[in-house]
């Protein structure tokens, strides 16, 4: 779906919940749009499941610019190749106080829940809400947990979090209603930098034992 947001933003939606396709093809559409771009777009923002477009209308008509969207909707790959990365991570403890209760509610122990939560690579899906914020997805069914009761208000920078199919890692402090089950010294902002992200949409991030 192609919405119109004010007079100089336009919103591209591939579902209207998250899941595998409507992620796959919402990182193939900002990664094409990178790649080829179109005439006025100066900024592109991936989300979960779709993209958020910012154009300059003194360069072109949102007309035009809807018209070459649809275009490129046609042909849009699903996901770009990403770049693959291990991250160490101390689980339970201080690092990780909900990783007891975590593995309870999935009759696991917390050895087996690790052992279990790390087994298989997750996808890079988006990064945002905070920045440098990643959200890593999917894990099996057998590994799902809604998110918390209550909001911690606040959690450091490089915790590791886990809720509704999905792990995430901080980068900076915030607050949180996820399970913080570890943390890692992976930094993934540096606002110096460019990007200033490490991680991308459509890489792969494998967990292991720090």
């Amino acid at each position: 779906m192609v919405q119109t947001l004010g007079d100089s933003t336009i919103l591209v939606r591939f579902g209207s919940r998250l899941d595998e396709n409507a992620n796959r093809r919402a990182i193939g559409f900002a990664a094409a749009l990178e790649s080829d771009g179109i005439a006025g777009i100066v900024e592109i923002v991936p989300s979960l499941v779709s993209v958020l477009l910012r154009y300059d209308p003194l360069i072109s008509r949102h007309q035009d610019i809807e018209g070459e969207i649809r275009l490129l909707l046609h042909g849009v790959p699903e996901e770009r190749a990403g770049a693959a990365h291990r991250i160490g991570v101390r689980f339970g403890g201080e690092a990780g106080p909900d990783l007891e209760e975590v593995a309870g509610l999935l009759r696991l122990s917390p050895e087996e829940f690790v052992a279990r939560h790390n087994a298989l690579p997750l996808r890079v899906l988006a990064t945002g809400f905070a920045p440098g914020f990643v959200y890593g997805g999917f894990h099996p069914e057998a590994l799902t947990l809604p998110r918390r009761d209550t909001v911690r208000p606040l959690v450091p920078a490089g915790s590791v979090l886990f809720a509704a199919g999905q792990t995430a890692i901080t980068a900076t402090d915030i607050p949180t209603g996820w399970h913080v089950i570890g943390h890692t010294d992976f930094a993934n902002f540096a606002p110096d930098a460019e990007p200033p992200t490490r991680l991308r949409a459509g890489d792969s991030i494998s967990f292991e034992v720090a």
